[in-house]
């Protein structure tokens, strides 16, 4: 299939082939965007290249963003919970400086293990999904699994099916 260049086309039927463009090529965001885009990119006077380039961003920017929250889903998180949302006033034995470098999920590239061990009722459960929230955010995949339960799997006798 060779391409064909539509010169002359009018902007009702520009505006139609983008549509049918995008949907063939899965573009969503291009798809919904466009419009506005290409409205401000004529009042702002915007280069083709610089137009094409916001478009791009844009559609990026949106599938690194669905790609994040698929993460999250897949973990089985039982509850959102944010560092934001976490009150360090309440246990002052939490250093926030800490779980902030947690967040950064240096440790996770390096290979390093995370245990939370506390008294109940001190933000262990919130902690780790805040920080895993952020790891599934930073491109990890998390999973999220009570030790019960987990064990449960372990100890279950697996089958072959050859």
């Amino acid at each position: 299939m060779t391409a064909q260049r539509h010169r002359g086309l009018t902007e009702q039927a520009a505006d139609a082939a983008i549509d049918s463009a995008c949907r063939m090529l899965r573009l969503p965001t291009i798809r919904a965007q466009f419009p506005d885009v290409a409205a401000a990119a004529a009042r702002e006077q915007m280069t083709y290249r610089g137009f094409l380039a916001e478009l791009l961003i844009a559609e990026c920017d949106d599938r690194a963003r669905r790609r994040s929250e698929r993460r999250i889903k897949a973990a089985g998180f039982p509850r959102q919970k944010s560092l934001r949302d976490f009150d360090f006033d309440a246990n002052s034995n939490i250093d926030p400086a800490t779980i902030h470098t947690l967040a950064s999920c240096e440790w996770i590239k390096k290979g390093e293990p995370l245990c939370l061990i506390g008294d109940s009722g001190t933000g262990k459960s919130h902690l780790l999904i805040a920080l895993g929230t952020e790891a599934a955010m930073a491109g990890f995949r998390v999973r999220y699994v009570l030790a019960t339960k987990l064990v449960n799997e372990l100890s279950r006798p697996r089958t072959n099916a050859s």
